[in-house]
């Protein structure tokens, strides 16, 4: 872990620690192919030499892929999410720019009947890696981009140091920590600024989905160091 994350350590446990809270030491292990048993470990052991302890409260996003999942199921019965076919560089291409709105995918007025069966069959593994995700389905002239019909979950096949070979798709991150957060019973989610123009997204998933909590996102200033080498 570099500075920054001490920074943001210090600033979430402390805060807890100062007014009688909890802090949830949570790793967002969504991406298997860049994480392991030893990462884990080794924030763990930084943590604790910040003089910071999580007690029981030590989570994982994959505790909840089953739940996800099955939020999922429901954006897609609501006509809130569908599975899309183009490519990561095709979906760059119809994104649009901060000043052109987006397009829509050709695949965005799937039913839900097919929607609904495409994710299965993702979910068994049937598909290549890359050829399809699931996204939801907000509004592709957002003046945010992260509304544009954000990605929720990618195929990749690939083994997890918790789940092993359970699951093909995993779910990208505005997804599982948000839902991870409402879960939880999360109050205050506290995360750096250039999570700012997320916030809209943590809510919009909050408020589609039965969620037994309401977590609030708050942002903090980064931490930028001078006369250092």
């Amino acid at each position: 872990l570099h500075i920054g994350h001490a920074k943001s350590i210090c600033l979430n446990f402390g805060l807890a620690r100062r007014y009688g809270g909890r802090c949830h030491l949570r790793f967002d292990d969504t991406n298997p192919t860049k994480e392991s048993v030893e990462y884990v470990e080794s924030i763990k052991a930084d943590v604790r030499w910040l003089g910071f302890d999580w007690n029981e409260h030590l989570y994982f996003a994959s505790d909840y892929f089953e739940q996800l999942a099955r939020w999922a199921v429901q954006l897609i019965e609501a006509g809130r999410a569908y599975v899309d076919d183009l490519s990561l560089e095709e979906m760059r291409e119809y994104r649009g720019t901060l000043t052109e709105p987006g397009r829509e995918s050709p695949y965005r007025s799937r039913s839900v009947e097919v929607n609904l069966d495409l994710f299965r069959r993702m979910r068994a593994g049937e598909f290549e890696d890359g050829s399809r995700t699931l996204r939801a389905k907000i509004d592709m002239a957002s003046p945010n981009l992260n509304l544009r019909d954000p990605v929720m979950y990618r195929i990749r096949r690939t083994s997890h140091h918790r789940t092993g070979d359970a699951w093909s798709i995993y779910p990208m991150y505005d997804w599982a920590h948000t839902l991870s957060d409402a879960i939880e019973g999360i109050t205050r989610s506290i995360c750096t600024l250039e999570f700012e123009d997320h916030r809209p997204l943590y809510e919009w998933f909050i408020e589609n989905l039965p969620v037994p909590s309401t977590p609030r996102q708050y942002e903090f200033a980064r931490l930028n160091v001078t006369h250092t080498i």
